[in-house]
């Protein structure tokens, strides 16, 4: 059965010399407007022990307006919009789902959204508010038939690149039905050990380009604060940061897309990324291979497509465990891409065989409805470090 669901479809857009100036405007106002909010309720809970919601701070923006007039040279559409991205995160921290919200800055990715009130599309242009001309977008995929966007956010990167993500409902139909299933070991070596045996290379697209980097950032530390030469120098650091995400994002994609095409039952591990990278010895290629957008996207596109996608608890030895006999090591150390097993002789892959146990726990898990939990191999409490590498 298909279904309804909302779907973000972003593309880049090359703004004329006065749609600059509109968006640098409004995303200084929306910046303004979000970082009053949220001083207003941090004022508010400290002070007098009061919770606003958005309504309160909403209701203070005419006022706001007074005070400083240049509010009003802009559309006020995405000004309410920023209160309203205020409550969710605020909501999302005391639910206990995010982090605290901060305070927005200049240097950082700038964004503001529209909602259907403050543009127009006509299927073929789209005009926001206080603007006369279209955005020229580079359409490098077409929305799909009679879409009617919802809501657009337009976004500025540090790299100076101006992207627009039009939200619109659609239509997902579910892939047809497939008995094979897989589980999937993620590592450092190799980005994917399959229980098929197959083995998805790490491409290291940090470490590829960290000798550019570094000499673009030792270049950027010698100029002065505030001087053109500084801007520019910053802004190479940033296209390379954004060549390297860039390229990792296209990858995952793309291997995320053909394990959710090919695989009625997908089985991971849950990572504790932020522990893991408190390991100095392995925290820069922790960050490097991304593992939490991998899961994210195979996390979404499992429930667009009607897959199953099954998390099996952290602490399950999956490469100490046998996937013969299931005999379980008392330790196995990071250097040991094989080993023996001392209660039948198998000869395993360390890495093909932690996905052979992840797959055959996780298809245990689903059994049993999701609550079934491991026990640990050691009594005692691991520290954040060792939580992190269980699965390595």
């Amino acid at each position: 059965m298909s279904k309804k669901t909302k779907r973000a479809y972003q593309f880049r857009f090359y703004p004329t010399a006065e749609q600059k100036i509109n968006l640098a405007q409004t995303f200084g106002c929306v910046r303004f407007v979000y970082n009053w909010g949220l001083l207003t309720r941090k004022t508010a809970s400290f002070q007098h022990g009061e919770s606003l919601s958005y309504n309160d701070l909403a209701a203070g923006l005419p006022n706001l307006k007074h005070a400083y007039p240049w509010l009003a040279q802009v559309s006020s559409v995405p000004l309410q919009q920023a209160l309203r991205h205020l409550d969710r995160a605020c909501v999302n921290f005391f639910e206990g789902r995010a982090k605290s919200p901060t305070f927005k800055k200049k240097q950082h990715e700038q964004s503001a959204t529209y909602a259907s009130n403050a543009f127009t599309w006509d299927g073929k242009a789209l005009t926001l508010a206080k603007m006369q001309v279209p955005l020229d977008i580079c359409w490098h995929r077409s929305l799909p038939t009679d879409a009617k966007p919802s809501s657009v956010t337009i976004s500025k990167d540090s790299a100076n690149r101006y992207f627009v993500s039009i939200l619109v409902e659609e239509e997902i139909r579910p892939l047809p039905t497939t008995p094979k299933m897989v589980g999937l070991d993620l590592g450092i070596k190799s980005l994917l050990a399959l229980s098929t045996g197959e083995s998805v290379g790490n491409p290291r697209y940090f470490a590829k380009d960290e000798k550019r980097l570094a000499k673009a950032q030792r270049r950027l530390a010698r100029k002065n604060k505030g001087s053109k030469n500084r801007h520019k120098a910053r802004l190479k650091v940033a296209r390379l940061h954004a060549r390297i995400a860039d390229r990792r994002r296209d990858y995952q994609h793309k291997l995320s897309t053909r394990i959710v095409h090919e695989n009625q039952v997908i089985c991971v591990e849950s990572l504790a990324v932020k522990n893991m990278v408190k390991n100095h010895s392995l925290a820069k290629a922790i960050a490097d291979v991304g593992w939490g957008e991998f899961v994210r996207q195979l996390e979404y596109k499992a429930t667009w497509y009607g897959r199953t996608l099954v998390k099996i608890d952290r602490w399950y030895p999956s490469s100490k465990t046998c996937s013969s006999c299931k005999h379980v090591l008392d330790s196995l150390t990071l250097d040991r891409r094989e080993w023996v097993c001392p209660e039948c002789g198998m000869l395993h892959d360390r890495d093909t065989n932690a996905a052979m146990n992840i797959l055959a726990e996780g298809l245990s898990v689903a059994a049993c409805g999701g609550s079934r939990r491991p026990v640990r191999a050691k009594a005692r409490q691991a520290t954040p470090v060792e939580a992190g590498n269980a699965h390595l």
